[in-house]
C-alpha cells in the first residue's frame, strides 16, 4: 500500500507538535524530508495516511511512537573526528594549561562518535601527563535509540576513517567473521564516557558544570529564538573561560553570554568579573 502524500495540514499538525514538545522547527522546505522520514512508520503501523500519524502522536498513549518520529526527523550522518580544526584548538588549549580535573559535554552527542573522539584525545593527553586523570566526557541526546547505539559503541569502519592507525590500534578492536566492517570502542575508554537523554528545550541545571561544551551540528533544527535560548542554557552550564563549539557551517547564534571567538565555531566564554 502506498502512502498518500503529506498534505500541508499534516504537516503542520506534526510540525506544531515538534516545536512545542522538544523545540524542533520544521519550515515548509523541509516537509519532503518530513514526508521521506515518517512515510515508513505510517506504512508499518497500517495508517490510512500521515494525518492518522498525527494523531497518534497527539494522543498521550501514543506507544512510544513521539520519541520514534523525533529519532528519525533528527537523524544526521556523523563521524569520528568530524571538523578536525576544533580538536586540534582543544589539544593545544589543555598543552598550554594542563588541567588535572577536566569534564567535557557532547550535548547532541547522537550516536556517540563526537563523544568517543574526545575521550582518544584526552586519553593521549593523560598518557603523555599532559592532562590529570581525573577527566570524563558526557554525551547527551534526545533520541533513545542513537543512545543505545552509542552505549554499545559499535560502529561500521568507515565512520573512523579520520581516526589514525595508532589510535585505532590503542582504542578500537576490530570485528571478525559476522563483525567484519564493524569497530567497537575498548571498554577502557568506554568507561570515561557517559550518556544520558536531555532535551536541550528543557532546563539543564542537573548536568556540568564543564570545561569543555560541544553543540555542533543540532542548532539546524531550531527556529532562531529557540537557537538563542538553547545556547544561553547549554552556556549556562559552562565554567567561566571554558571552551564552546559550535559547527562551523552554523555561524555565531546570538546569545546573552559574552562569547570571545577563537576560530570558526570555536568560542571561549567570558570569565567571571
Amino acid at each position: 500500500m502506498t502512502t498518500p502524500p503529506l498534505s500541508d495540514r499534516s504537516f503542520g499538525r506534526i510540525a506544531g507538535l515538534m516545536h512545542a514538545a522538544v523545540g524542533l522547527s520544521f519550515t515548509p522546505n523541509k516537509k519532503p524530508l518530513m514526508s521521506s522520514r515518517l512515510a515508513s512508520r505510517v506504512q508499518h503501523l497500517g495508517l490510512q495516511g500521515f494525518d492518522d500519524y498525527a494523531a497518534l502522536l497527539e494522543s498521550p498513549d501514543d506507544g512510544g511512537e513521539f520519541q520514534m518520529a523525533v529519532d528519525l526527523l533528527t537523524t544526521n550522518e556523523t563521524y569520528f573526528f568530524r571538523e578536525p580544526a576544533h580538536f586540534a584548538l582543544l589539544q593545544a588549549e589543555l598543552q598550554r594549561t594542563r588541567p588535572q580535573q577536566l569534564k567535557v559535554w557532547s550535548a547532541a552527542s547522537s550516536f556517540g562518535d563526537e563523544a568517543y573522539s574526545t575521550a582518544m584525545l584526552l586519553a593521549d593527553l593523560q598518557a603523555q601527563g599532559t592532562i590529570g586523570a581525573d577527566w570524563s566526557v558526557l554525551g547527551t541526546d534526545i533520541s533513545e535509540r542513537v543512545l543505545q547505539s552509542a552505549t554499545q559503541a559499535i560502529y561500521p569502519a568507515e565512520r573512523l576513517r579520520e581516526v589514525d592507525a595508532r589510535r585505532l590500534k590503542r582504542y578500537c578492536l576490530r570485528g571478525e567473521g559476522e563483525s567484519e566492517g564493524l569497530v567497537q570502542v575498548c571498554e577502557s575508554l568506554r568507561r570515561q564516557v557517559r550518556f544520558g537523554q536531555l532535551n536541550l528545550c528543557a532546563p539543564v541545571d542537573e548536568v556540568g558544570p564543564f570545561d569543555v561544551i560541544f553543540l555542533r551540528n543540532v542548532l539546524i533544527y531550531f527556529d532562531p529564538p529557540t537557537k538563542s535560548a538553547v545556547v544561553d542554557r547549554v552556556l549556562s552550564r559552562l565554567r567561566p573561560g571554558g571552551l564552546f563549539f559550535l559547527g562551523t557551517a552554523e555561524g555565531r547564534v546570538p546569545c546573552n553570554t559574552p562569547l570571545t571567538v577563537l576560530a570558526p565555531g570555536a568560542y571561549r566564554k567570558g570569565r567571571a568579573q
